[in-house]
Order: C-alpha cells, then sequence, then structure tokens
C-alpha cells in the first residue's frame, strides 16, 4: 500500500507559485490518468500560504484553478492592507499590516468549512506557534477534538507572520484554553516532516510518497562581517530574520534522505535568473505588485516544466525516476538525489 503525502510551505503571496504549478499538474493529471489532483493525495500539510492551499484542498470543494485565482492584486492588496495606527511605524513598534483584511479573504474563501470536512480516509494538518506557552500546535484530523475548528480561522492563526500581521487569538480544544498564535513558520516553514511522521503513524506498513512544495527559495546577501554589530532591529531591518527563522533546506535534507529512493520530490528553485527562467520576481513575501504576482505565477509554470512530468507520475503512483531536490541555478534543472 503506498500514500501520497502534499506538504506546502509558508511564503506569503509567494504561494501564487504553488497554486499555478499545481494548477498545471491538475490538468495533466486529468488529460493523462482521468484523475484529479484530490484523488492522488492522501495526507495535506500547510503552513502559512501553503495551510489555505492545503485546507482549501482538503476541506473544501474548491478546485485548483479558483484557489489559484485567490492569489490577484485586487485580494493581495486587501490582504496586505497598510497599519496606519497613530504613532506607530509599521513592523517597528507595530505590525506592518492590519489582520481583518487577511482574515475577511480567508472567511469568504474557506467559508464555513471545518477539519473534520476532509474526505473519510484522507487527512490535514496545519501548522501555528504558541506564544505564551513557547510551543507549536500541529492542528490535525488526526484528533478528534480539532474536528470542528474553522478551516479560515487555522488558517489565519497560521500565517500571522511576527512583524507583518498581528497574533491571533484562538479558543483551541480540549480544554478550550484561549491561545495567542503565530505563523506556523517560525518552526515549520516547510511541514514535510511534520506530515511523514502523521502519516507514519497512521499507516505504518505503507510507502509513502512525498510531494512537498516550496515558494522559492530567498537569495538576497546579508552582510556577514555586518551582521557581528546587529541588534534586535537591525536582524528586523536587514537581516530579514523572519526568513532566516523559515528557512527550510534542513527539513527537506531530512525528509528526503528518510524516504525511500524514487519516492520523494521537493519542487522549489531560488529567486534569480537561472537558465529557463528569465524574469525571477522579488523573494518577499508582500511584494504584491502586478508585474511580481505574474512572476511568481511564471515561477511555477518554470517548476512545471522541469517537474511537471515526474510530479504526475509520482501523484499517480506510476513514477519510476529518481527523487529530486530543488532546481539547481547553475543548470535550471531539479537536482537528482543520490544517496550516500
Amino acid at each position: 500500500m503506498s500514500k501520497l503525502i502534499l506538504s506546502l510551505d509558508g511564503g506569503g503571496i509567494r504561494g501564487a507559485a504553488t497554486t499555478q504549478f499545481l494548477t498545471h499538474v491538475e490538468k495533466a493529471l486529468q488529460k493523462q490518468h482521468q484523475k484529479s489532483l484530490r484523488d492522488c493525495v492522501d495526507f495535506y500539510a500547510g503552513t502559512s500560504t501553503g495551510s489555505l492551499i492545503a485546507l482549501a484542498l482538503a476541506t473544501t470543494d474548491m478546485d485548483i484553478q479558483d484557489i489559484n485565482k485567490l492569489y490577484n492584486v485586487t485580494n493581495a492588496k486587501k490582504i496586505f492592507l497598510q497599519n496606519e495606527g497613530f504613532l506607530e511605524i509599521d513592523g517597528i513598534n507595530a505590525p506592518k499590516y492590519e489582520a481583518k483584511g487577511k482574515t475577511d479573504i480567508l472567511k469568504k474563501s474557506l467559508g464555513q468549512a471545518k477539519i473534520k470536512d476532509v474526505p473519510e480516509g484522507k487527512h490535514i494538518l496545519a501548522v501555528t506557534y504558541g506564544v505564551e506557552k513557547h510551543r507549536p500546535y500541529v492542528v490535525k484530523s488526526t484528533r478528534s477534538e480539532f474536528q470542528n475548528l474553522l478551516s479560515y480561522q487555522v488558517a489565519d492563526a497560521s500565517s500571522a507572520a511576527p512583524t507583518y500581521f498581528p497574533t491571533r487569538d484562538m479558543t483551541l480544544p480540549p480544554d478550550n484554553e484561549q491561545a495567542w498564535l503565530i505563523d506556523g513558520g517560525v518552526v515549520a516553514n516547510n511541514p514535510t516532516m511534520c506530515a511523514i511522521a502523521e502519516a507514519c503513524r497512521l499507516w505504518p506498513d505503507s510507502v509513502r510518497r512525498v510531494l512537498s512544495i516550496g515558494t522559492g527559495s530567498q537569495t538576497r546577501k546579508i552582510n556577514g562581517p555586518d551582521s557581528r554589530h546587529w541588534g534586535a532591529l537591525q536582524w528586523m531591518l536587514k537581516g530579514c530574520i523572519i526568513d532566516v527563522l523559515s528557512d527550510e533546506k534542513v527539513v527537506g535534507y531530512q525528509a528526503i534522505t528518510i524516504t525511500p529512493p524514487g519516492n520523494y520530490i521537493r519542487v522549489n528553485a531560488e529567486m534569480r535568473q537561472q537558465p529557463g527562467f528569465e524574469k525571477a520576481p522579488d523573494d518577499a513575501m508582500d511584494d504584491i505588485s502586478q508585474t511580481n504576482i505574474k512572476r511568481l505565477k511564471g515561477m511555477g509554470d518554470f517548476w512545471f516544466d522541469q517537474y511537471g512530468e515526474a510530479v504526475v507520475e509520482l501523484l499517480n503512483n506510476s513514477y519510476e525516476g529518481p527523487s529530486l531536490d530543488r532546481i539547481d541555478p547553475t543548470s535550471g534543472k531539479p537536482i537528482v538525489y543520490k544517496p550516500d
């Protein structure tokens, strides 16, 4: 028996690349195998923007084309609405953006869907972090107490990135405690290992296939010598500390190492010009310009050119190639994993 995990990273507006890629994958699955993405996935996992996509696929009837359309300039302007509080310096002594727009878009998109609405035999998890108890919360359909949580509220908490959005409060079972939650990216921006751990417990005798999708790797340079003298403010302004904390490469290494050869594909690329990809998007999670969103979707197109055939066959459980890692920027091709 074989089970397929679909794991989706966080990354703000950069989720546009993820949905564009999955839209191509769905069309190819339908054309070549008369299957949908949902037919092939057994376990969904997401963090931040990835949690929105995962929860929409797992707990609503939205198709991937409609989820892809959510990543547009109009919605982005509502989500990333500048905080204009009196004497507040956005991102310094107050969140950069207000919360209402993001909450409204999530509620409108996911409606009254709940964690329990995942189809029978399939599962979902989303990662967030409780600041008061200094602990991650993995909201998952495998736990009965989480069944009645609203999907949009889970996605809202999972995407409350520090310095960008306010902390979200949420009443969590089983003790109905009020938890103050932030973006799960601070502990698991790539939720693949969380999903693998759950799948091992659920299906101990199954072969686990893993499709892990990033939102592009940041490439902006941090000045190493200067960083020796930085305090909190400089790390936030110059060091992109949230992005440093949410780096996904260690999780990628762990996941590809423990997954049987030929059963893992990591879709991701550095956000810079490389062979086959001439117009790289900005790597900021909040660059919501029309040009940047177009380039993010172009990155999804680029990914499909490089990974599409292999991913479609992995989803169909007919893939016979090697495990694949992120794209090598010198060649523009996925790195073939060769276990030592």
